[in-house]
């Protein structure tokens, strides 16, 4: 979802399997992202750029989400509740840097 939210042209996400996965669509959305959803169903507007913001990781993959966002977005981006994320990605911060992305922990 990140990735399309920069993408040309519309996107469209169905989520079959888990009720909530589209927990962080208001995160992405306070970062610039055109995205609306409804039931389990989410429609992504490519825009042209999202810009940094403070957002918070509510789940695993969704927070995964906003860092891929936050890499791609001017600006900084800091993302809380990260707990969440290292549930399920080891050293994510460190493998990004490995291949030239600009994170830190703080």
């Amino acid at each position: 979802m990140s990735v399309l939210s920069v993408a040309r042209g519309t996107s469209i996400i169905r989520e079959n399997i888990f009720e909530n996965r589209f927990r962080h669509v208001p995160e992405l959305i306070r970062m610039g992202a055109n995205i609306r959803t409804e039931g389990n169903v989410a429609v992504i507007q490519g825009v042209s750029a999202l810009k940094g913001a403070e957002v918070r990781a509510g789940d695993l993959r969704g927070g995964a989400a906003l860092v891929m966002a936050g890499l791609r977005a001017n600006g900084e981006t800091v993302v809380d509740q990260i707990h969440h994320i290292e549930r399920g990605y080891e050293n994510l911060d460190g493998c990004l840097r490995d291949i030239g992305a600009d994170i830190e922990r703080i």
